[in-house]
């Protein structure tokens, strides 16, 4: 850092002062000259001339001495030389700002412009009055998932997406319940980034929906969007008994393949995969930690041809390696098939699917088929629809055991009261193998905020 010695101070403030001298000077000519001129005009011409001659000439002599004055003290400032002092040690962990880094400072707050990156949320909850005939099973009040729809446009090549679910009632895992009946606990159920290159290449990281079969992508965390008051069995949670891989932890590729009015898409995801769910209380999802090495990935391939409107027929291949304890490993390998058609009021969807299950070392090969069809139609306000599903477990199916058989028709009825309020009644009849069939009726009210 740069000071100037007392003397240039000194100097300094005299060029200031002398300055406002020589303003002053001038100012109080002219009004001394306007003021004789106003006044003297009665007087004699001669007298008027020779006065202002005098006072001008005294003047101008003051003036000359005061830039005569200017003169000497702004040599003796050039003459003057400052005196540096020493400037602060600077601290090794504190490395000089450069040019591109101030730049990138000044255009902080334009990134973060609110106008740029707006935060939107959306709300979606659901309350369900349901019993059924099985034992010990009683008629309730529920509520259901309260989920929070968070987007936000960072840039424009990047987004950001989250569901936070509020949830009521015991995890469930293969008809075991882990927690409190009647106590609430928070997800973070989806959170990606997503960087869109083009229509053609899309990149995700984060936690999401695996992309295996249909319903799993087009259906999230809130009855709302669905048309019945659940979803498939295949396509259940796995804290809530389903036997997929529903969530991820990871990275995803997605994107259009130049097909024409074919329409083709692919999706390729590489992730933690799911833990063996052995012991029970494990969280099926390895958000944070992968039990091993090895990842999981899935490809899925599916077409949405111009032809016909609302038409989507797929296919995905899921890979995995599991490591129950106490138990070998065991590859998992999930190929799902759908055809879909899906408009404004018509639907029609049908998945099947297969899970393998090869255990290292042991010749057998477990197979886990499973299908569903659903199929409504919209009249006004009203929305009727059935649903048939069906999965067959082994008894001695290693990483599921007690999904066993089970299967039957869903009827039910939907009913719009508004834009953003839906009533669903429906009615459950599935046959299980060595136990009695279960009827089950259910009243759910979804809505929207």
């Amino acid at each position: 850092m740069k000071f100037s010695s007392p003397s240039s101070i000194r100097v300094t403030l005299a060029l200031k002062l002398i300055g406002r001298m020589i303003a002053w000077r001038i100012f109080l000519l002219l009004l001394g000259i306007l003021v004789n001129t106003t006044i003297l005009r009665a007087q004699q011409p001669v007298e008027v001339a020779a006065a202002d001659k005098r006072t001008l000439q005294l003047l101008l002599q003051r003036i000359d001495q005061l830039e005569a004055r200017v003169k000497q003290l702004e040599a003796a400032k050039q003459q003057a030389a400052p005196v540096s002092l020493p400037s602060a040690p600077v601290q090794a962990s504190a490395p000089p700002v450069s040019e591109t880094e101030l730049q990138t400072d000044s255009a902080v707050p334009e990134r973060m412009d609110v106008s740029k990156t707006l935060l939107r949320m959306r709300g979606f909850g659901d309350i369900t009055l349901h019993g059924d005939s099985q034992k010990h099973d009683t008629t309730a009040f529920s509520l259901g998932q309260l989920n929070l729809f968070i987007t936000s446009d960072i840039s424009e090549k990047f987004k950001f997406l989250s569901e936070i679910v509020f949830e009521g009632g015991p995890d469930n895992i293969f008809g075991k319940t882990r927690g409190e009946n009647n106590t609430f606990g928070v997800d973070v159920e989806r959170m990606v980034l997503q960087y869109s290159h083009s229509d053609y290449f899309k990149f995700t990281v984060g936690r999401y929906h695996t992309a295996i079969g249909y319903y799993n992508t087009a259906y999230h965390h809130s009855t709302w969007f669905q048309t019945t008051t659940g979803r498939p069995f295949l396509f259940q949670f796995e804290d809530r008994g389903g036997i997929l891989p529903i969530h991820t932890v990871g990275a995803s590729a997605s994107g259009l393949i130049p097909s024409g009015h074919l329409g083709l898409h692919y999706v390729a995801e590489v992730g933690n995969g799911r833990a063996s769910r052995s012991p029970i209380t494990e969280e099926p999802v390895q958000n944070v930690v992968d039990d091993q090495n090895h990842k999981a990935f899935n490809l899925a391939l599916f077409a949405r041809p111009d032809a016909v409107r609302g038409l989507q027929v797929g296919f995905s291949a899921y890979r995995d390696l599991l490591a129950p304890v106490n138990l070998p490993r065991i590859g998992e390998t999930i190929l799902a098939a759908h055809a879909v058609l899906v408009r404004s009021k018509f639907e029609w969807l049908n998945e099947a699917l297969i899970v393998r299950h090869a255990p290292t070392g042991i010749p057998r090969v477990f197979n886990t088929p499973g299908f569903y069809t659903q199929v409504s139609k919209q009249f006004g306000s009203y929305r009727p629809y059935f649903r048939y599903q069906y999965v067959n477990a082994s008894r001695t199916e290693p990483i599921f055991p007690d999904v066993g058989l089970r299967q039957g028709p869903s009827l039910g009825l939907r009913f719009d009261a508004s834009e953003t309020v839906a009533v669903k009644l429906q009615y459950d009849y599935t046959a299980l193998r060595g136990q009695p069939a279960v009827n089950a009726l259910a009243l759910q009210v979804g809505f929207t905020f």
